[in-house]
């Protein structure tokens, strides 16, 4: 696999915009184009909050047909919880996009993002399609990740290049996302795009995989938003056919979960102020599922959270989120590491200089992870990302980083029946005063 600069429109057919359609109060760009030369087949995963903003309704409409050739997306103004004008806006922005681009209506996705609760300015928004429509360029990724971009203070774009067989696939995604983050999905918007030839069914097959092995890994404050959506278009102009079972599939299944991966990592990074970055790795677990909840009782932990943020290694805190995240664990058999720093062994405490040189270790503004070796030397089964927040006195500060590595064993028994070697990654980071 090879890394390209770029993002979605380093895939050959791809095009892109971004322009100020007047949307936000600021004059920053607020309405994104990305469009295809050719019809894609489409694969998309949404938010499974409840309430749902009147752009994820339409699509819900139209991936039934499961193709796709462009999306239009606006910032600064969610689409939510606007009732019949709001549904009418959103088909009308699909509508003006697909006049602009002359094609169907269907083969249009929308998107929108920004403050609740307020109707979409129409008007501004059929200006601004009608000029991302004439500034369509393969140099308009990086103005339509920019035209995405709400709190965000970086850019997020992601693009990649596979051999299958003796011949070229690419894959290129844009991002945006920064708060109200939290699994299934997020406060995120995810557009990707390939040249592979790949039909609608495994193309969902693979983005729902990917999905949930990062957009659907990172938390940050337990809110989860009405507006999320990752969208897969595949325009087949590699002629490379890909079909699930094969080792092409596999290769592409690989290649887009990095990319979502990167893209998600880069949403956990640009948290609302964030400064650090934290992994755990859960090692041994008897299922992906046990492991998931294990990483995520330890990222949502306040009390974890808060004593992170003072630099103290109090390791309790964590074996007291293993112990109710509802994974039964035998603790005479966790190990538990702050990077290469063994706090625990067996299930207990090795004493007060470790817990020092932990804390050193959690003054750091930067720490390494390495792969650390538990007693047992058991394979790693699952890699846990998530992101938090951490919340002291009422007041939103940094956590530094860490790295916890359990061993947990139901019983060996229960593991010699474990045959994956999934990773599911959990990043945790908070963030500083504001």
């Amino acid at each position: 696999m090879k890394e390209l600069s770029g993002g979605i429109t380093a895939v050959p057919g791809f095009l892109a915009s971004g322009v100020y359609a007047g949307i936000k109060k600021v004059e920053k760009k607020d309405l994104a184009l990305i469009f295809s030369e050719r019809p894609c087949s489409a694969a998309m995963t949404i938010t499974a909050n409840e309430i749902k903003g009147a752009p994820l309704l339409i699509n819900q409409k139209h991936i039934k047909k499961g193709a796709g050739q462009a999306v239009a997306v606006n910032s600064g103004n969610a689409n939510t919880c606007t009732g019949k004008q709001g549904l009418r806006d959103a088909e009308e922005m699909a509508i003006l996009t697909a006049k602009g681009l002359k094609i169907k209506s269907h083969l249009v996705y929308v998107a929108s993002t920004g403050v609740i609760g307020q109707q979409l300015p129409i008007d501004k928004v059929k200006r601004g399609i009608a000029d991302a429509t004439t500034k369509l360029s393969r140099d308009g990724g990086r103005d339509a990740a920019e035209a995405m971009m709400t709190t965000d203070t970086f850019l997020k774009e992601k693009a990649v290049q596979i051999n299958i067989g003796k011949k070229i696939v690419t894959i290129g995604g844009v991002a945006k996302g920064s708060g109200m983050i939290h699994p299934d999905m997020a406060t995120m918007l995810a557009f990707i795009g390939t040249d592979a030839k790949i039909a609608t069914a495994d193309l969902r097959s693979a983005l729902k995989d990917a999905v949930n092995k990062s957009f659907n890994m990172i938390s940050v404050d337990g809110d989860m938003s009405t507006s999320d959506i990752a969208l897969c278009l595949a325009n087949g102009m590699s002629g490379i056919k890909i079909k699930k079972g094969s080792k092409g599939f596999m290769i592409f299944q690989e290649a887009l979960t990095y990319l979502c991966t990167q893209l998600a990592k880069m949403i956990v990074k640009d948290g609302e102020g964030a400064t650090k970055f934290v992994e755990i790795r859960v090692k041994g677990a008897k299922s992906f599922n046990d492991a998931k909840k294990i990483g995520m009782a330890i990222a949502n932990s306040n009390l974890v959270k808060t004593a992170l943020f003072a630099s103290d290694a109090n390791w309790g805190r964590i074996m007291c989120a293993i112990g109710y995240s509802g994974v039964k664990v035998n603790t005479g058999k966790i190990d538990l590491f702050f990077n290469n720093v063994k706090m625990v062994g067996n299930g207990i405490g090795l004493g007060i200089d470790v817990e020092r040189e932990a804390t050193e270790v959690l003054k750091q503004p930067r720490l390494s992870y390495p792969y650390c070796q538990c007693n047992n030397n058991l394979p790693v089964y699952c890699l846990c990302l998530f992101k938090c927040l951490c919340i002291s006195n009422g007041n939103i500060v940094y956590l530094c980083e860490f790295l916890c590595l359990n061993n947990l064993l139901h019983a060996a028994d229960n593991l010699s029946t474990a045959s994956f070697t999934t990773f599911y990654h959990l990043l945790c980071l908070c963030q500083r005063p504001v």
